[in-house]
């Protein structure tokens, strides 16, 4: 093998599903593919999935994830590129961070997020010291778009930008259509309940809707409550009198997604900012139209395929939502612009970008 590259995923917390619990193993199985002469050590926690299992992969669980933060932090920044070392990684990958004990390692600094300030306070101040810091040591920072990268401003570390990628083989405009125990179209929320994202802007929208329209188009939140993120959209729902419209299904697998984007007049996002936006990428993948927050880099993933709106403006995007529950004349042209243009997205295209980055700006590695 001439690399073997060490990846932590300590970040995630088992018990909370985001984009990254998909992402890395993406990652890493379509890289493994596409560099058969590189090897992985990938840092999982202890009672996190994981279930690629190849013999140029090897998985080491002596550390707890991040649903103990502290302990994990102490891992990540002081035991983690040791281990590595010591079973022959030529560099790390991390996801925000420079680890305060790198062992020697080159590190590629992967960066998700800037400003997210849901949970405020040290957690924000720790990702924004980690993040700079990181900009003037790491030997490589990955962002996911061009907006990201604007954002972090000047940096001794290279910085590239490499999309997020969708699973095309399962985000597809073919196959079953519906939303369980719904018999009609409706409009769809896919997201976890953090503050940023704005739960309360769609339901404000919604309910300016005439309940003789919400009655045949219900709106279905499917994603992790974060907190009191989905008590508090409930109280909303109920606050604003639309709580019979309003179905939440919790989090799904993502092997249940696709149909539910199918069965959707609409993929609603009111996000007040995204580094990437994933599952507007997977909408477009299955041909439901997105009335999406009007922000530069959800623009960077959709293009031209996508109804742009201000959910801060309540009137604006109501009559909006109006025109996707009745199907409006243009809709099937956009969606149709968002199917081609999903395909320019992949995990084969992040890992290929990523790695062959990583193995050509890190030192002592052959490409």
């Amino acid at each position: 093998m001439r690399a073997k590259l060490a990846l932590s995923t300590l970040c995630e917390d088992p018990n909370r599903r985001t984009g990254l619990s998909t992402l890395f193993p993406e990652f890493v199985e379509n890289a493994r593919r596409l560099f058969p002469d590189v090897s992985w050590i990938v840092f999982v926690g202890r009672e996190a999935p994981w279930s690629l299992s190849d013999p140029r992969v090897e998985v080491c669980r002596s550390f707890v994830s991040n649903e103990r933060p502290a302990i994990r932090l102490l891992a990540d920044h002081f035991m983690v590129a040791r281990e590595a070392r010591k079973r022959g990684a030529s560099a790390l990958l991390t996801v925000g961070f420079f680890p305060l004990e790198s062992a020697g390692l080159p590190i590629a600094m992967h960066v998700f997020a800037v400003n997210h300030g849901y949970d405020g306070g040290i957690r924000q101040a720790y990702r924004r010291w980690a993040v700079s810091r990181g900009l003037d040591r790491a030997s490589l920072v990955i962002t996911n778009s061009a907006w990201t990268k604007a954002q972090l401003g000047t940096a001794t570390a290279p910085i590239m930008i490499s999309p997020e990628g969708v699973r095309h083989e399962l985000f597809t405009p073919q196959g079953p259509a519906g939303a369980p125990g719904i018999k009609k179209p409706y409009l769809l929320w896919v997201s976890n309940f953090y503050p940023y994202k704005r739960v309360e802007l769609v339901l404000a929208a919604y309910a300016g809707l005439t309940p003789a329209v919400r009655s045949g188009t219900p709106l279905v939140l499917v994603g992790g409550a974060w907190g009191e993120g989905r008590a508090r959209a409930e109280a909303e729902a109920s606050r604003l009198g639309i709580s019979e419209d309003v179905q939440f299904l919790g989090w799904v697998r993502d092997e249940e997604l696709p149909s539910l984007y199918r069965g959707a007049r609409a993929h609603v996002l009111s996000t007040s900012e995204e580094t990437f936006g994933r599952s507007v990428l997977e909408a477009m993948a299955c041909g439901c139209l997105n009335v999406i927050q009007d922000l530069p880099v959800l623009r960077e993933v959709a293009g031209e395929s996508a109804i742009y709106v201000d959910f801060a403006v309540p009137s604006a995007a109501t009559r909006v939502l109006e025109q996707a529950c009745a199907g409006a004349a243009g809709m099937a042209q956009l969606t149709a612009a968002g199917i081609e243009r999903s395909m320019q997205f992949s995990f084969e295209r992040l890992a290929r970008e990523r790695v062959g980055a990583i193995l050509s700006h890190i030192g002592g590695i052959q490409a």
